[in-house]
């Protein structure tokens, strides 16, 4: 039904908002901490986790309210194909497992990681759902578009200084789940079609 797909979308809007707002303070945090001194890695991973549990639990009776919606679209994967779903698997984790290859180029495989994902969850979901969830292909688009724009601009300012390269990876990273999930919350209605938090009704 209609009012079932806009209460996903929105589900969604409020969890990208959310991921976008504790990636920006973890990234800022993390430089400073990186500034000031040279702390052991897992300083790093508790910032990390205090920003996201420190903004996910302000936003908690939003979120509690969105998960069942948000729920309901990925248990819509168990359907898959298995080689669509090795395909999406290799999308989000390829890119992650290659920084351990090519360590240099972290800040861009992130990049790739997060859109690459998104982009393959997004066609697979319209593939086998018949749902269009745009905002789940803008954090894709913007993350795979600020690759050359992050390249071009580390190449130009900040060519010795992969901290500041790597907190600009995220803060794009920020910037396109935040546009995702203000797509989401602004959007009123989409087009009609299946939604995958119904049991085969039409929207």
């Amino acid at each position: 039904m209609q009012n079932s797909a806009v209460e996903t979308r929105r589900a969604f809007g409020i969890l990208f908002i959310a991921v976008s707002i504790s990636v920006g303070i973890a990234s800022f945090l993390s430089e400073i901490a990186y500034i000031i001194a040279t702390f052991p890695l897992y300083y790093y991973a508790i910032i990390w986790i205090v920003s996201f549990g420190a903004v996910f639990g302000a936003s908690s009776l939003r979120l509690r309210k969105a998960l069942p919606a948000i729920l309901g679209r990925m248990k819509t994967s168990t359907g898959w194909p298995a080689g669509a779903k090795a395909l999406n698997g290799i999308c989000w984790a390829g890119p992650f497992a290659a920084i351990a290859a090519f360590p240099s180029l972290y800040q861009y495989l992130i990049l790739a990681g997060i859109g690459l994902g998104n982009l393959s969850t997004y066609f697979m979901i319209k593939k086998y759902s018949g749902a269009d969830n745009r905002e789940q292909l803008i954090v894709a688009l913007i993350s795979l578009a600020a690759i050359p724009a992050a390249v071009m601009i580390d190449s130009m300012l900040f060519a010795t200084r992969q901290d500041i390269e790597v907190m600009l990876s995220r803060i794009f990273i920020g910037i396109a789940y935040g546009a995702g999930g203000l797509f989401a919350l602004l959007r009123k209605a989409g087009p009609v079609g299946f939604d995958p938090t119904t049991s085969g009704s039409l929207q």
